[in-house]
């Protein structure tokens, strides 16, 4: 059973008939308890005449995956198999993250009909959501008590990246496509594919002549290339402690999702194959050997229930699982935060070695408030907290050469330019003839 608001003032209005006939000499306890008794009777009056919330049938309508931050809409349908009319309250148990109205909803159900309760869903958090159960209220004629149930009915919700970053993928594709019609002029070399022939101009490669169709047609003729369509692109993803790091309304590893999204969907477009880990001590998510349109799905899926532990990465372990994706990467892209020389030294110790066919790129977040924090002079704190700033970026910057000098590629940038940065180099790559 549960008691309602209006009980409160009920016991309250008790007061009248005490002061009145203890006035009249008639001892206030006795009055009081007596008032104290007819309400007893009322509340016990109003459980029994309330309907059974256990005589109902309730069933859910959940989607099976949303996106972070977009709104859902969820219900509970709630159908009155007893013999009175369910007159009260309806709560779904959803945790806080799921951004679910924190009211209860009023319902009505006759007999044998049925009801059914709009619950909007507004996800603040990745990975899986729950609502376990549904509470129910069926509230007394007089409105003053009722009696409450329990339903154990399971709502799963898969809560989706955001992939925010999507905003750049047509201009992207455009240069896509772009590229496409004019890298037939490619360098010749491993890993390109014969494209046409065409006559010879000044500046063009030599080797690239084809003296037979030279013979053929009378004038010097080229053969030209184009870098092949399916190459291997691996994204390792760190999400060991530095990953859980803040920086503006995210983590560093909510970027690093959006990265590796935005690129996956450029990669999948070109033709290439694209393999996913996520790892810190252990593999927390895996991709590979999907291509297509069923990529995306399946990189989202992986990725919504990893959160940030907090453990140093094993990076040995991590570039050594990567050569169990694929035995000839042709881009390996990093999405980690190393910018402490002391915390990078795993890191460089394991670094990949890199060369033509493999191309290691190295993508950090960073956070704008550092760089402002850097110029700011006004004060004694002001100085101190900039000489901090300007040793981190130095820091950064250290690390950024370290990986340059050992063949791979450096950039870093706040979490909404790290997508289409690295998105970029991807068609810089492309278009170089290196992918």
């Amino acid at each position: 059973m549960y008691v309602t608001a209006l009980l409160a003032p009920l016991i309250a209005l008790g007061i009248v008939p005490t002061v009145l006939l203890s006035a009249a000499g008639v001892p206030a306890w006795a009055v009081f308890g007596l008032w104290m008794l007819l309400c007893a009777v009322l509340v016990t009056l109003d459980v029994v005449l309330a309907a059974s919330p256990r005589t109902v049938v309730i069933t859910r309508r959940v989607p099976t995956r949303a996106r972070l931050g977009e709104p859902v809409m969820t219900s509970v349908a709630v159908q009155n198999i007893g013999s009175r009319t369910i007159r009260g309250q309806l709560r779904d148990a959803w945790q806080p993250t799921a951004g679910a109205p924190q009211r209860r909803e009023q319902i009505t159900v006759p007999v044998g009909e049925r009801t059914r309760v709009q619950v909007p869903l507004l996800p603040r958090r990745r990975g899986e959501l729950t609502s376990d159960f549904v509470v129910l209220r069926a509230r007394g004629p007089l409105g003053i008590a009722g009696r409450q149930a329990r339903h154990d009915v399971r709502g799963p919700l898969r809560v989706l990246p955001a992939f925010t970053s999507r905003k750049h993928l047509p201009s992207r594709l455009a240069r896509l496509r772009e590229l496409d019609g004019n890298t037939s002029i490619q360098v010749r070399g491993q890993g390109t594919e014969f494209d046409s022939l065409r006559e010879y101009v000044r500046g063009d490669d030599i080797r690239s002549i084809d003296w037979r169709a030279t013979a053929r047609a009378g004038t010097t003729m080229l053969r030209t290339w184009r870098p092949e369509r399916d190459r291997h692109v691996v994204i390792l993803i760190d999400t060991g402690r530095t990953a859980a790091a803040r920086v503006g309304d995210g983590t560093r590893l909510d970027a690093s999702l959006e990265a590796a999204l935005l690129l996956a969907a450029l990669a999948s477009r070109a033709g290439d194959h694209v393999h996913l880990l996520m790892y810190d001590r252990v593999p927390r998510a895996r991709v590979t050997g999907v291509d297509g349109v069923a990529l995306l799905p399946a990189l989202t899926d992986a990725m919504s229930p990893v959160h940030a532990r907090l453990v140093d990465t094993d990076w040995s372990g991590a570039f050594a699982a990567i050569r169990t994706l694929t035995t000839r990467p042709s881009l390996i892209v990093v999405l980690t935060a190393q910018d402490a020389a002391e915390s990078a030294r795993g890191f460089l110790g394991a670094f990949p070695d890199a060369s033509r066919a493999t191309t290691v790129l190295v993508g950090s977040v960073t956070d704008d408030s550092i760089g402002d924090l850097a110029r700011q002079r006004d004060s004694r704190i002001d100085v101190y907290l900039a000489a901090a700033a300007e040793q981190t970026m130095r820091d950064a910057q250290n690390v950024a050469d370290a990986i340059r000098r050992a063949g791979g590629e450096a950039i870093a940038s706040d979490p909404d330019q790290l997508p289409p940065k690295i998105a970029d180099r991807y068609l810089e790559l492309k278009a170089a003839g290196r992918l």
